[in-house]
C-alpha cells in the first residue's frame, strides 16, 4: 500500500507546474515575513515530498535570491526582504533622466525611469512600487503617488514669444522648461532672471506649466545673479519689511538699571580683531595682570538674546534663516541691520552689553578659574586681522603688550589641542577685488595667520567652557538638554580610501588605532605635504574622508578639535544655535528646569541643514565669479594640477588663481579614455596614456558659461 501510495505523490509532484509552486512559495515567504526559513522547514510546510518537487523548490529560491525578493540569513536559511512591494523615500531628479528614489529607512537607491516617474520633483517625498529585481540589473521601482512636494519654485531666463513663454533653467534636477501662460508673467520680459513656481504638470505633458512669483532683473547684472543665487538655493534674498520695523522699534540706550544688573568691564582694555570688510562685531577681547603671574582674558560675545526675545518676530525669522550667509560680495544677514551692524555689534567707544566668559589664565595657556557672566563694555580700538598681526610681527603698536601677551597664551593653548590629539587643516581661501559694479578685478588667497589664530584659541577656550558647564556633570545625573556641536570619527571606508589614494605619492596615513593615533597620524601627512605641489589636492580629499561637524542635543564631542565637549557660543549675531546657547545658558545659571529635548534637537537639524545650504550658495557665488573672472582670459594658456577626475572629463585647478574648469573627456580624441574610479585615473585604451588626480597640465581657457557657472579648458 504504501509503495502505491508513493507513486501517486510522484505522479502529483511532476504535475505541480514551476508557475504553481512560484505562486506558493511567494504566499509563504509573505505569510511567514520576518521570519527565518530552512528550506527543510520549506518543503515540510509545502508538503514537497518527491525528489523533484525539492529540487523544483531549490531552483525557485535562487531565483527569488537572485530578485532581491527574499536574503539568505545565514547558510540555508532565508527571510523575505524588508522592502515589500511599497515603499517610501525621497525622489531624486535628474536632468539626464536618470532618476533615482532614497529609501527612508536607509538601504541602496532604487533607480526609476523617466516614464516611471510620475512628474515627481527633486527631493519630493513619494511612495513607489519596488519592482522584483531582475537579473544583473540595478533595482526599479514606479511612483505611485507624491506625499510631499519638496520644492516647485525654480530660477532661470525667461524666453518670451508673441504667443507663449518659457522659463529656461540651468538647473540640473528638470529636463524640461517651464511654459508659463502669458497672463502668469507678472510683466517679465525676455532675458529676465525670474523665480517660477510649477503649479501643474499634466499627465500627457512634456513640460511642466507655471506662473512668475517674483522678477530678480537682467540676466548677467550683478544683484540679479547673486539674488538668483539665494533664490536657486531657497535663501531668502529680501528683509521682511515688519522685521524691520520691529528691531527699528528697539531702544539703543542701556538703562542705569541694566548696567547695574552686570559685571563692569568699561574701564578694562578690550578690542576686536576683525576682518577689514566686517560690520557686525559678535566677539570682544579683554586683559587685564592679576597677581602671581595670572592674566584675566575676557571673552566677550553681543548679548543678542537681551534685545531678541524668544517667539518674538525678529526671533521667527532669524530662527527661519538660522545664519548669515556670505556670498563673495555681499552678506545676507540673520538679524536685521539694525541690530547685527549697529545696536549689538561691538563697535570701539561705545558702550555695548555681552555675554562673557572671563578665565584666570597663566602664560602656559592653564586656566586656573572661569565664571560666565552678562557684562557691559566699551571697546577701545578695532583691528583688522592685518593690523593686528603686524602688532605681532613688529612687536610695535597700539596695545602691543596685551596683543603679544595674548598670542602668547594662544599658542600655548593651540599646542595643548595638538598634544590632545585636533586636526590641523591650515586652508586658505580664494577671495576676489571687486569693483564697485561687483565685477572681479583680481584673485588673493586668505591664509589664516597668528592674529587669526589668537581670536580663533580664545572663541574655542570660550566655547569649549560654555559645553562644559551645562553637559559635564556628576555621575549618575542626566545632563540639562542643549545644544552641542559635534564631530564624529572619520569615515573607516572613507580612510581607506584616503589611504590608498595618497600611497601613490608616496605618503601614508594610520586607518586604524585610537583616534588619537588617527588624527596625530593625518596631521603628521598634513605636514609633510606643506608647501609641495600636492598639498591642496591631498588635504581636499582628506577633508572628504571626515564627517561633517553639526549641531545635537546627543553630545558626542568633537573629534577634529579634540573636545569632550563644545558648542558654539560666540556668534549670535551670525549663528541661530549661538542664540538658543545664550538663553538655555541665562536660563539653566538661574536655576531653570531643563527643555523639551526633542524640540531643541529639531532646531538643531534645522540649523544644520541651514549651514549646509549657506555654504552651497556661498560656494555657487565663489565660482561664478571664478567663470567671471575668467571669461577675460578666454584663450590664455595657464598651468594647473588635475583636482578632479570622472568619466565625463577631468577637472583642472589653476596654480596662479586657483579656478576651476573641465577638460571634457569628447575633446581627449587622441584616444577612447575610460574611467578608473578606484586610481582616480582617465586611462587610453590603445596607448595606455593616464591621466590621474594631482598630475600638472597645461590648459588654454576655450569657454566660460555663466548661465551653468561653469569653465570649459582645452589641453594644450
Amino acid at each position: 500500500m504504501a509503495k502505491k501510495k508513493e507513486k501517486k505523490e510522484k505522479k502529483a509532484g511532476k504535475r505541480m507546474k514551476k508557475k504553481e509552486l512560484a505562486h506558493l512559495l511567494v504566499d509563504f515567504f509573505q505569510a511567514k515575513s520576518g521570519e527565518m526559513l530552512s528550506m527543510k522547514y520549506i518543503f515540510s510546510e509545502l508538503k514537497l515530498t518527491t525528489h523533484p518537487q525539492k529540487m523544483l523548490c531549490v531552483d525557485l529560491i535562487h531565483d527569488l535570491l537572485d530578485d532581491d525578493y527574499i536574503t539568505e540569513i545565514e547558510k540555508g536559511k532565508f527571510r523575505l526582504n524588508s522592502h515589500g512591494t511599497e515603499m517610501t523615500g525621497t525622489f531624486q531628479r535628474k536632468s539626464n533622466g536618470k532618476n533615482s528614489f532614497i529609501p527612508e529607512d536607509g538601504g541602496d537607491p532604487i533607480s526609476v525611469a523617466e516614464r516611471n516617474s510620475a512628474h515627481a520633483m527633486n527631493n519630493d517625498k513619494v511612495r513607489i512600487m519596488f519592482y522584483a529585481k531582475r537579473k544583473n540589473k540595478e533595482a526599479e521601482g514606479e511612483v505611485l503617488e507624491v506625499l510631499e512636494r519638496a520644492n516647485d519654485t525654480f530660477v532661470g531666463t525667461l524666453e518670451v514669444t508673441n504667443t507663449y513663454a518659457f522659463l529656461v533653467t540651468e538647473n540640473r534636477t528638470l529636463a524640461n522648461d517651464i511654459f508659463i501662460p502669458k497672463d502668469k508673467l507678472k510683466g517679465g520680459k525676455s532675458g529676465d532672471k525670474a523665480i517660477v513656481r510649477v503649479t501643474e504638470w499634466p499627465e500627457k505633458a512634456k513640460n511642466p506649466i507655471g506662473q512668475v512669483i517674483d522678477i530678480l532683473g537682467k540676466a548677467g547684472d550683478n544683484t540679479t545673479e547673486m539674488h538668483a543665487i539665494l533664490a536657486e538655493f531657497g535663501l531668502p534674498y529680501v528683509y521682511p519689511q515688519s522685521v524691520e520695523k520691529a528691531a527699528d522699534a528697539i531702544p539703543a540706550e542701556i538703562s542705569e538699571e541694566e548696567i547695574a544688573r552686570r559685571e563692569d568691564f568699561r574701564r578694562v582694555t578690550t578690542f576686536t580683531i576683525d576682518p577689514k570688510d566686517a560690520k557686525d562685531f559678535d566677539d570682544a577681547l579683554s586683559i587685564r595682570p592679576l597677581s602671581n603671574g595670572l592674566w584675566e582674558i575676557g571673552v566677550h560675545i553681543a548679548d543678542v538674546s537681551h534685545y531678541v526675545k524668544e517667539d518674538s518676530i525678529i526671533d521667527k525669522e532669524a530662527q527661519k534663516r538660522a545664519t548669515s550667509v556670505y556670498l563673495v560680495d555681499r552678506t545676507i544677514p540673520m538679524l536685521p541691520e539694525r541690530l547685527c551692524n549697529f545696536i549689538c555689534s561691538l563697535r570701539p567707544n561705545e558702550e555695548k552689553l555681552a555675554y562673557s566668559v572671563i578665565f584666570d589664565i597663566n602664560e602656559k595657556g592653564e586656566v586656573k578659574n572661569s565664571r560666565i557672566v552678562h557684562t557691559v563694555i566699551n571697546s577701545d580700538r578695532r583691528f583688522t586681522y592685518e593690523e593686528a598681526q603686524a602688532v605681532i610681527e613688529t612687536k610695535e603698536g597700539d596695545y602691543k603688550e596685551e596683543i603679544l601677551m595674548m598670542d602668547t597664551i594662544a599658542k600655548a593653548l593651540r599646542e595643548k589641542r595638538f598634544t590632545a590629539g585636533a586636526i590641523n587643516f591650515d586652508r586658505y581661501e580664494v577671495k576676489f577685488e571687486i569693483d564697485a559694479n561687483g565685477k572681479p578685478i583680481s584673485v588673493y588667497f586668505k591664509e589664516s595667520k597668528d592674529a587669526n589664530k589668537l581670536v580663533e584659541e580664545f572663541m574655542l577656550l570660550a566655547n569649549k567652557t560654555v559645553a562644559e558647564k551645562i553637559g559635564k556633570v556628576p555621575g549618575g545625573k542626566k545632563p540639562k538638554v542643549f545644544p552641542y556641536r559635534i564631530h564624529d570619527l572619520p569615515d573607516p571606508e572613507k580612510l581607506e580610501n584616503l589611504s590608498q589614494f595618497i600611497a601613490r605619492f608616496g605618503y601614508k596615513v594610520r586607518t586604524t588605532g585610537t583616534k588619537t593615533d588617527i588624527s596625530k597620524s593625518i596631521n603628521h601627512l598634513l605636514d609633510d605635504i606643506h608647501g609641495k605641489k600636492e598639498e591642496n589636492l591631498i588635504e581636499t580629499v582628506s577633508i572628504r574622508a571626515m564627517q561633517k561637524a553639526r549641531y545635537s542635543t546627543h553630545n558626542i564631542g568633537h573629534y577634529g578639535l579634540a573636545f569632550e565637549y563644545y558648542t558654539h557660543f560666540t556668534s549670535p549675531i551670525r549663528r541661530f544655535p549661538d542664540m538658543m546657547v545664550h538663553r538655555l545658558l541665562t536660563k539653566y545659571l538661574d536655576g531653570g528646569r531643563t527643555v523639551s529635548e526633542a524640540k531643541y534637537e529639531g532646531l538643531c537639524e534645522h540649523s544644520s541643514s541651514m549651514e549646509q545650504i549657506a555654504a552651497n550658495a556661498e560656494r555657487a557665488s565663489v565660482k561664478y565669479k571664478q567663470v567671471e573672472f575668467m571669461s577675460e582670459h578666454v584663450g590664455q594658456t595657464f598651468d594647473g594640477v588635475i583636482s578632479g577626475v570622472t568619466e565625463w572629463g577631468l577637472y583642472v585647478e589653476l596654480n596662479e588663481n586657483k579656478c576651476e574648469g573641465l577638460v571634457p573627456v569628447r575633446d581627449l580624441d587622441d584616444d577612447y579614455y575610460e574611467f578608473d574610479d578606484k586610481n582616480y585615473c582617465l586611462r587610453g585604451r590603445r596607448k595606455n596614456k593616464l591621466y590621474s588626480l594631482g598630475d600638472s597640465i597645461t590648459i588654454k581657457v576655450a569657454r566660460a558659461n555663466l548661465e551653468k557657472k561653469q569653465l570649459d579648458f582645452t589641453l594644450v
